[in-house]
């Protein structure tokens, strides 16, 4: 076969050199030739190459969506090259044929008397292989001398292609920084290397060749434009959401120690080996558990189902209390990714909103799964939530009848399909009240007012707190400071600083310690910003809350599109009375009415919070009926 390509291109060379009569020039118009026969071959790569990179965002947008699944993503990518008619063999294609090219060059230059004298008067004149004082038919690894400054040049000459490329390549600008610089030191190291142990003519082809490509390339940029064809704005949208995945996946996989990752692993193929579940939660850390609690013990109490609970928190306490029909994983962020993609379960409960938005998705394994949203709060889900955060949920838990009524408006707005509601209650808050109903009451010496706050920008600690002091500590009032977890692991030092501060007060006390409700629960007033603490206190021990309005946390910028007053907003009024930071000094009137006031008293308060929340201390066997009931139903299909 090799002798074969050899005849072919020892008559193309034999035609050259009769033309130009100069052996180094013939392998110049040899090369010039071999690039004008495969320019139509160029051309369909130019083209390919922009199609590509065309759709490189949407391809983006793939990897981002199913980050994590190589079958998935392929799947997708194939299904995307089939429709847009793209053929990724294609650029292969001028590789193979230069390969082709120097089979035969290697062969003709490694013989040239054989090829190109032909006739008895063109082997008595011979071959002249001289160009400008070089000897083409050396090698230079046998020869060294003048001759190395062929490899050197080849290689030169390599390094300018891959430069080139590099800058104006439309398919090679968008690979990484990393396969550009190892496909350059491939290319030049080879040439090198390479140009020691060929005839010199053939280093002389790859440096002409070289040299032609770059025209090549910015004559083909010209003709046919990239920027013409490329949004290279989406591409770089795409990018950054593809990145964000990646550092996603990155800042999971760093603090992730190799047993937990080893964990992990098993896990996973325990999970996966289950084959198709009936019912999953997913907790996104150690203490979610309390807003799925009284569900999952109902339904573990009342039937034989097999609950699946899934923790991304490898320390989660749940794991103590696993049997054969609850059975526990740990499947971090990462991992959870793709395990989401290949849920087989009849009915995901989750608290984590943005199912399909962002990192988690809806399975694609199987297209029939409810998805539940239990919300670990009981606040607005349309303030409090990001825009379409529940837009592919199945089915809502509500918790009051204001989130029912959000739910209903955004449906109607956004012309979105009608989800199932079930009005539920809050499964934290029964929780709560069961515990301080069996709690010791006790009567505080002083009125005892507990300052709570968020932890969010402009919470009352950063913005006020020392006025707010200054109004109540002089007054009779046992005051105590309990910063949220957040806020302590951030600002320790400043808290301290702060207790320093008023160390003189009797009446003051900063407390960092957070295992125990009882401060909570004995406090006569609660203190707080924007913080949930304060209707979760009042709906409690049916007890008002002060509300200072600081800045107001707000997760979709656009929530009075829909119509309905948040629950957040209109409850303060409802469990006790707002303040504006510009109105402290009242600060002690305000409290007194609170305590004094029969508005507040616990008959009220009662009233209040039956009007808003649903089915107090029995969401439990609500939301466990439901969920048994869907699970009967599809154990028939």
């Amino acid at each position: 076969m090799i002798n074969a390509i050899g005849e072919v291109f020892g008559w193309i060379m034999y035609g050259c050199f009769k033309v130009v009569k100069d052996y180094g020039f013939s392998i110049v118009v040899f090369t010039l030739l071999s690039k004008f026969i495969m320019l139509p071959i160029s051309i369909m790569v130019q083209k390919n190459s922009i199609k590509m990179v065309k759709m490189y965002p949407e391809m983006n947008r793939i990897k981002a969506k199913y980050f994590g699944s190589s079958d998935l993503i392929s799947e997708e990518q194939y299904q995307l090259y089939k429709r847009e008619n793209y053929h990724p063999m294609l650029d292969l294609l001028p590789v193979v044929l230069q390969l082709i090219i120097l089979m035969g060059v290697v062969t003709v230059i490694g013989n040239p008397t054989e090829y190109l004298l032909r006739t008895a008067e063109e082997v008595a004149v011979g071959l002249d292989m001289n160009f400008f004082g070089l000897n083409l038919s050396v090698v230079p690894s046998q020869t060294g001398g003048v001759s190395i400054i062929v490899p050197i040049f080849a290689a030169l000459s390599a390094w300018l292609m891959c430069y080139a490329q590099n800058k104006a390549n439309v398919l090679q600008v968008e690979q990484s920084k990393a396969n550009q610089i190892s496909t350059l030191l491939l290319s030049v190291g080879l040439s090198l290397y390479l140009g020691f142990f060929v005839a010199a003519g053939v280093g002389l082809y790859w440096i002409v060749g070289n040299l032609l490509s770059i025209v090549q390339l910015y004559l083909l940029n010209a003709w046919i434009n990239p920027k013409k064809y490329i949004d290279y704005e989406e591409l770089e949208e795409s990018k950054k959401e593809l990145d964000k995945v990646k550092q996603y996946s990155s800042s999971n996989k760093a603090g992730q120690s190799k047993e937990d990752a080893l964990r992990e692993k098993q896990d996973y193929k325990r999970f996966m080996k289950y084959g198709e579940k009936q019912i999953v939660f997913y907790s996104e850390k150690n203490g979610f558990y309390k807003y799925f609690q009284s569900v999952i013990e109902i339904i573990l109490r009342k039937t034989d189902i097999v609950i699946h609970y899934i923790t991304s928190d490898p320390k989660d306490e749940v794991f103590a209390l696993a049997n054969d029909n609850f059975r526990v994983y740990y499947i971090g962020e990462n991992k959870l990714i793709v395990l989401m993609m290949k849920m087989e379960a009849d009915i995901v409960c989750m608290t984590m909103p943005d199912l399909q938005k962002y990192h988690i998705k809806r399975s694609m394994v199987k297209n029939d799964i409810e998805y539940v949203y239990i919300d670990h709060g009981i606040g607005s889900v349309n303030m409090m939530l990001r825009k379409h955060a529940l837009d592919y949920f199945d089915t809502i838990f509500a918790s009051n009848e204001l989130a029912y009524q959000e739910i209903r408006a955004m449906e109607k707005t956004y012309n979105l399909k009608e989800k199932h509601l079930v009005k539920w209650g809050s499964g934290l808050i029964d929780n709560m009240i069961a515990a301080y109903n069996q709690g010791e009451k006790k009567e505080n010496q002083k009125k005892t007012i507990l300052i709570a706050p968020s932890w969010q920008d402009g919470n009352l600690l950063d913005l006020c707190i020392e006025p707010i002091l200054e109004q109540i500590l002089k007054k009779d009032y046992q005051v105590i400071l309990r910063p949220h977890p957040q806020y302590v692991r951030h600002f320790e030092e400043k808290l301290h600083a702060l207790a320093d501060r008023y160390k003189e007060y009797d009446n003051f006390e900063l407390q960092l310690d957070f295992a125990s409700n009882d401060t909570v629960f004995n406090a006569d007033v609660l203190m707080t910003d924007w913080s949930g603490i304060g209707y979760e206190y009042s709906f409690t021990t049916l007890k008002p809350t002060l509300f200072i309005n600081t800045p107001m946390k707000v997760m979709n910028p656009d929530y009075e599109e829909i119509g309905v007053v948040p629950f957040d907003i209109e409850i303060r009024d409802q469990v006790g009375i707002s303040v504006e930071t510009d109105n402290l000094d009242t600060l002690g009137d305000v409290i007194d009415r609170l305590l004094d006031d029969k508005e507040y008293s616990r008959e009220a308060m009662a009233v209040v919070r039956d009007k808003y929340l649903y089915n107090v201390s029995k969401s439990g066997p609500i939301g466990a009926d439901y969920l048994i009931g869907k699970l009967i139903e599809y154990s028939k299909r």
